[in-house]
Protein backbone atom coordinates (compact mmCIF):
# COMPACT_ATOMS: atom_id res chain seq x y z
CA UNK A 1 0.00 0.00 0.00
CA UNK A 2 1.20 3.00 -1.19
CA UNK A 3 1.94 5.47 1.75
CA UNK A 4 0.31 8.94 1.73
CA UNK A 5 2.53 11.71 1.99
CA UNK A 6 1.07 14.61 4.31
CA UNK A 7 1.21 17.84 2.60
CA UNK A 8 3.40 20.30 4.96
CA UNK A 9 2.43 24.38 5.54
CA UNK A 10 4.93 26.44 3.56
CA UNK A 11 6.74 28.98 5.34
CA UNK A 12 5.83 32.54 4.90
CA UNK A 13 7.90 35.89 4.72
CA UNK A 14 8.00 37.55 8.04
CA UNK A 15 10.49 39.86 7.28
CA UNK A 16 13.44 41.58 5.14
CA UNK A 17 16.38 43.73 6.96
CA UNK A 18 18.28 46.19 5.02
CA UNK A 19 21.91 47.86 7.29
CA UNK A 20 22.07 51.28 6.71
CA UNK A 21 24.38 54.17 7.93
CA UNK A 22 21.94 56.29 9.00
CA UNK A 23 18.56 54.85 10.81
CA UNK A 24 16.97 58.54 11.01
CA UNK A 25 17.26 59.54 7.04
CA UNK A 26 16.71 55.94 5.92
CA UNK A 27 13.91 55.42 7.75
CA UNK A 28 12.30 58.70 6.29
CA UNK A 29 12.87 57.78 3.03
CA UNK A 30 11.48 54.32 3.45
CA UNK A 31 8.21 56.32 5.10
CA UNK A 32 7.73 58.81 2.83
CA UNK A 33 8.34 57.14 -0.58
CA UNK A 34 6.65 54.10 -0.07
CA UNK A 35 3.65 55.49 2.77
CA UNK A 36 4.78 52.40 4.90
CA UNK A 37 3.37 52.30 8.36
CA UNK A 38 5.81 52.27 11.40
CA UNK A 39 5.12 49.55 13.40
CA UNK A 40 6.75 48.62 17.53
CA UNK A 41 10.10 46.68 17.32
CA UNK A 42 11.16 45.17 20.89
CA UNK A 43 14.62 46.46 20.98
CA UNK A 44 14.29 49.92 21.51
CA UNK A 45 17.63 50.66 21.33
CA UNK A 46 17.71 53.77 18.62
CA UNK A 47 19.12 51.08 15.82
CA UNK A 48 15.87 49.85 14.55
CA UNK A 49 12.84 50.96 12.59
CA UNK A 50 10.45 48.40 11.62
CA UNK A 51 7.52 48.91 8.65
CA UNK A 52 4.71 46.81 8.17
CA UNK A 53 4.91 45.24 4.46
CA UNK A 54 1.10 44.31 4.96
CA UNK A 55 0.22 40.52 4.40
CA UNK A 56 4.33 40.24 3.12
CA UNK A 57 5.47 40.99 6.07
CA UNK A 58 8.21 43.59 7.52
CA UNK A 59 10.98 45.85 6.95
CA UNK A 60 13.47 46.12 9.36
CA UNK A 61 15.91 49.14 8.72
CA UNK A 62 18.93 48.51 11.41
CA UNK A 63 21.66 51.11 11.94
CA UNK A 64 25.14 50.13 11.73
CA UNK A 65 26.93 49.72 7.93
CA UNK A 66 29.94 51.93 7.53
CA UNK A 67 30.93 50.13 4.33
CA UNK A 68 29.66 52.00 1.40
CA UNK A 69 28.83 48.81 -0.08
CA UNK A 70 28.23 48.55 -3.71
CA UNK A 71 25.05 46.79 -4.76
CA UNK A 72 23.84 44.47 -7.65
CA UNK A 73 20.73 45.71 -9.34
CA UNK A 74 19.93 41.75 -9.42
CA UNK A 75 19.50 41.98 -5.36
CA UNK A 76 16.55 44.52 -5.02
CA UNK A 77 13.98 45.04 -2.46
CA UNK A 78 10.58 45.82 -5.21
CA UNK A 79 7.46 47.70 -4.20
CA UNK A 80 4.06 47.63 -6.39
CA UNK A 81 2.43 50.83 -6.83
CA UNK A 82 -1.01 52.30 -8.37
CA UNK A 83 0.55 54.64 -10.41
CA UNK A 84 3.92 54.65 -11.86
CA UNK A 85 3.14 58.20 -13.55
CA UNK A 86 2.40 59.36 -9.85
CA UNK A 87 5.39 57.96 -8.47
CA UNK A 88 8.02 59.35 -10.64
CA UNK A 89 6.35 62.80 -9.90
CA UNK A 90 7.25 61.79 -6.40
CA UNK A 91 10.83 60.83 -6.89
CA UNK A 92 11.47 63.99 -9.37
CA UNK A 93 9.69 66.50 -6.52
CA UNK A 94 12.41 65.17 -4.32
CA UNK A 95 15.25 64.90 -6.49
CA UNK A 96 15.65 61.35 -6.89
CA UNK A 97 17.28 59.81 -9.94
CA UNK A 98 15.64 56.34 -11.43
CA UNK A 99 16.48 54.59 -14.38
CA UNK A 100 15.25 51.48 -16.67
CA UNK A 101 16.55 47.82 -16.17
CA UNK A 102 19.49 48.42 -19.02
CA UNK A 103 20.36 51.67 -16.94
CA UNK A 104 18.82 54.70 -19.21
CA UNK A 105 18.02 57.70 -16.76
CA UNK A 106 14.57 58.62 -16.72
CA UNK A 107 13.53 55.64 -18.59
CA UNK A 108 10.33 53.35 -18.23
CA UNK A 109 11.31 49.48 -18.56
CA UNK A 110 8.27 47.42 -20.03
CA UNK A 111 8.18 43.66 -19.20
CA UNK A 112 6.97 41.11 -21.58
CA UNK A 113 3.31 41.48 -19.68
CA UNK A 114 3.25 44.73 -19.66
CA UNK A 115 4.04 45.73 -16.08
CA UNK A 116 5.93 49.27 -15.63
CA UNK A 117 9.22 49.52 -14.09
CA UNK A 118 11.48 51.78 -12.96
CA UNK A 119 14.79 51.30 -10.38
CA UNK A 120 16.69 53.12 -8.28
CA UNK A 121 18.88 53.32 -4.64
CA UNK A 122 17.97 54.12 -1.20
CA UNK A 123 20.91 56.33 0.59
CA UNK A 124 22.63 53.29 1.20
CA UNK A 125 22.91 52.20 -2.58
CA UNK A 126 20.33 49.52 -2.03
CA UNK A 127 18.82 49.00 -5.58
CA UNK A 128 14.83 49.61 -5.00
CA UNK A 129 12.59 48.46 -7.83
CA UNK A 130 8.79 50.04 -8.43
CA UNK A 131 6.55 48.63 -10.75
CA UNK A 132 2.58 48.93 -11.18
CA UNK A 133 2.35 44.70 -11.29
CA UNK A 134 -1.41 44.56 -9.87
CA UNK A 135 -0.53 41.11 -7.75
Amino acid sequence: MAQIEKKQTPAVLNHIAIYVAELKPASDFYESLFNLPVIPEPFKDGKHTWFSLGAAGHLHIIQGDDSKATFNKNNHLCFSVPSIDDFIKKLNAKGIKFEDWAGKVGAINLRVDGVKQIYFKDLDNHWLEVNDAKD
